[in-house]
């Protein structure tokens, strides 16, 4: 997280358990939703032995938005404000909710998302994945479909580009890799006053030898 102690740290570390799935998981049959939870809380645990090594890292913290694929299905963990969407059948949904201030004072109805979005304390994060042991991801198990496609990014994104510019790139832009350097290069040239992560996956219809396992294929 931006501004707190040893934030590169600790994405990096949940990166590294995030990771490890791949080499230890079976392609199909596997509890995702578990397995996926389960490698969250083994990343805060990772934070806490990190910060008791070095006491100046007590209170470093991470956002964390992923998906499990097991070729029909994907299982969706999120911790803090990084999203993920979904571009399905030409209508994009966002399938996270910011676990932030502003977005508990929507909720309430106490103000609106268009004030939301200006609210001098719209990037103060109620859960992420901390030092303090404590992790309490929102778990989904979605099914997947041909032509499905997913972005996960970083506020570094969304603080300046709106669903409706994420909806005109992901529809537009067909390679995956072109969309995500697309999506930088707009943050950047709308002055992301954070750091962008963009990652686009696409899903893909089985063909001739496939088994009827569906393909993923992903920029980042």
């Amino acid at each position: 997280m931006g501004g707190h102690a040893a934030g590169e740290l600790a994405s990096s570390a949940a990166i590294a358990v995030m990771r490890e799935l791949d080499a230890t998981l079976p392609e199909t049959g596997s509890d995702l939703e578990a397995a996926l939870e389960g490698a969250v809380h083994e990343a805060a645990r990772r934070l806490v032995e990190l910060a008791d090594i070095d006491p100046a890292r007590r209170g470093m913290g991470t956002t964390v938005t992923a998906m499990l694929w097991d070729g029909y299905h994907f299982a969706l963990a999120h911790l803090g404000d990084s999203r993920g969407y979904l571009l399905r059948d030409g209508a994009l949904y966002q399938m996270t909710k910011d676990h932030t201030l502003v977005q508990s004072m929507v909720d309430e109805g106490r103000i609106t998302e268009d004030q939301a979005a200006v609210h001098p304390r719209r990037s103060m994060v109620l859960r992420v994945l901390g030092s303090e042991g404590r992790a309490e991801p929102d778990m989904a198990l979605r099914e997947a479909e041909p032509d499905d496609r997913y972005l996960l990014c970083s506020d570094g994104l969304t603080t300046v580009l709106g669903p409706e510019m994420l909806h005109e790139v992901l529809t537009t832009v067909t390679d995956p890799a072109a969309c995500v350097q697309r999506l930088i290069d707009l943050a950047n040239e709308g002055g992301s006053p954070d750091n962008v992560t963009v990652i686009v996956a696409d899903v893909v219809a089985p063909g001739m030898g496939d088994e009827g396992v569906y393909r993923v294929g992903a920029g980042s």
